[in-house]
């Protein structure tokens, strides 16, 4: 037996918790925007007159020194890292909304820097400030969705990280496509201006929301979090049920302090939390492992190097089939299959997506025939990583933690991601630049089995929390039920949530009738 049936209703009675979380979510589109502009910067002579190289030998007769390349890309990375080491003391005294507050004031000057840049040393350090306010959007952002969105809607809304990166993409490849046959400075200066809407438009959203309820329990400010849990929940559940959505989190949270040591960072790798870090830290990890950040950052400059004309019409392409892949999956996470099956699809295909380009590259190197095999498999990438195991990895890394810890972990996982994405940022080219190993599309054999060890990871030890209530999940890690057995355990804390609000309630209209009957 789980949360009471009358709880699991759909978008249209929560249409206004999903427009909360759908705004929150749009943190994310900056992400996707910033990755996608400036990974094609690399392409644009405007750019690289400025800083790059010129070289009548290299196709368009401009190129970019590897180190120069590899700081522009990995900076980024960095400036996360940075910022989630302040993520975690900031939420222990702030909300999530200050978090994107404070996100938004870095975003601010991590724009500005960027625009006047003029030389690889000032660009990196507005690259690493936005990497910094990234930090802060992914971490409380993802946080609020979570400890916000009803169980059965969690995973879509959640998932929508995925379809507001993606669109930030899109935006990001056709702002550059329309200013990459300007030959001056305007040509990059325009696109990272437009880096400027996506702090300011939520700056002025997170006015308009309430805080996250179960943050508000955390801190003893019970009043506030019932009128913010109403708030969510507008009319989509009867008193009684939303009583025991409240009173759920009630218990969920003190048995969780009961539970609790005194230090927050030991406490993640403490009993049952050791578990619940490691799945959280491993599926942050595999967007790392599944070679996302290759195609982020240099997209673009792979399809130049496979010969493809028109490099950023066919990123756009490949973008626009990207969002496809994620709406489709943003379906079946909500109709059709649980967190575990769909993350399996998307990691398998990447095995399959990542096997083809290397293997042609490998049999028939510099050839037309590898760079349509190349083009053809980072499409089907696009539709199937993107769609099924892109979508999964946000809802089941803010879930599968506890909500006294979930900051802390979710900082401490992203920031072991970003370690890996900036070593891929910075070894990258090594790998597929001519000056350098001058891999190509080879270079997919190491992703081809980062993405087999991915997935084995995930089939042994990732259960499925579908429809769970996050004190459910709770009770799930902490009776150490097995991965096999998530799926059909009966947890005891909803039904003795559901008892006590139906008790409280009753009593509540006892003292109704009692004072009525007194006059």
């Amino acid at each position: 037996m789980g949360i009471s049936s009358e709880r699991n209703n759909g978008f249209r009675q929560n249409w206004k918790c999903a427009l909360v979380c759908a705004g929150m979510a749009f943190a994310n589109c900056q992400y996707g925007f910033d990755v996608s502009a400036i990974g094609s910067f690399q392409t644009m002579p405007g750019f690289l007159m400025t800083f790059g190289y010129a070289d009548p030998g290299l196709r368009g007769g401009w190129g970019i020194a590897t180190t120069d390349q590899q700081l522009i890309a990995s900076f980024l990375n960095v400036g996360t890292i940075v910022g989630v080491l302040f993520t975690a003391p900031f939420g222990r005294y702030f909300g999530r909304r200050h978090g994107i507050w404070m996100g938004t004031l870095v975003a601010f000057a991590g724009c500005a820097a960027q625009i006047a840049a003029g030389s690889i040393a000032s660009l990196c350090v507005g690259r690493a400030l936005m990497g910094a306010s990234n930090a802060f959007f992914i971490t409380f952002s993802n946080a609020h969705i979570v400890e916000c969105a009803p169980p059965q809607l969690r995973a879509v809304c959640s998932a929508l990280f995925a379809l507001t990166i993606n669109f930030g993409t899109i935006l990001g490849a056709v702002v550059d496509e329309r200013t990459s046959h300007m030959l001056d400075k305007r040509s990059y200066q325009i696109p990272l201006a437009c880096l400027f809407i996506f702090p300011t438009l939520l700056s002025l959203f997170v006015f308009f929301i309430p805080e996250s309820p179960r943050w508000l329990i955390l801190h003893d400010r019970r009043e506030e979090a019932e009128r913010s849990l109403k708030s969510l929940r507008d009319d989509s559940l009867k008193p009684e049920f939303l009583q025991e959505e409240l009173v759920e989190i009630i218990q969920g949270v003190e048995e969780e302090r009961n539970n609790a040591s005194r230090s927050g960072l030991v406490d993640i790798f403490r009993g049952t939390n050791l578990r619940r870090t490691l799945l959280c830290v491993s599926v942050v990890l595999s967007r790392a492992s599944s070679g996302v950040w290759v195609f982020l950052s240099y997209g673009a400059y792979f399809y130049q190097r496979a010969g493809v004309d028109d490099v950023f019409r066919i990123n756009i392409y490949s973008m626009v089939v990207q969002l496809v892949g994620v709406v489709v999956g943003l379906y079946c996470a909500y109709k059709v299959w649980g967190r575990r099956t769909m993350i399996l699809i998307g990691v398998g295909s990447a095995v399959i997506a990542m096997l083809a380009p290397a293997i042609a590259a490998t049999i028939s190197p510099d050839s037309q025939e590898a760079a349509k095999v190349f083009l053809g498999s980072s499409f089907f990438y696009s539709i199937v990583y993107s769609g099924f195991a892109g979508t999964m990895t946000w809802p089941i890394s803010a879930e599968v933690v506890n909500s006294r810890l979930r900051v802390l972990t979710l900082s401490f996982a992203t920031g072991v991601d970003y370690v890996f994405a900036w070593l891929t940022s910075f070894c990258s080219p090594y790998f597929i630049n001519p000056t350098a190993l001058n891999w190509g599309a080879k270079y997919c054999w190491i992703w081809a089995a980062s993405n087999a060890i991915t997935y084995v990871v995930f089939w042994l030890y990732l259960p499925d929390m579908k429809g769970r209530s996050l004190e459910e999940i709770d009770e799930l890690f902490e009776k150490r039920v097995s991965t096999r057995d998530f799926p059909k355990f009966e947890c005891q804390s909803s039904v003795r949530a559901h008892d006590i609000a139906l008790h409280k309630i009753e009593e509540a209209k006892n003292t109704t009738r009692h004072v009525e009957g007194g006059r």
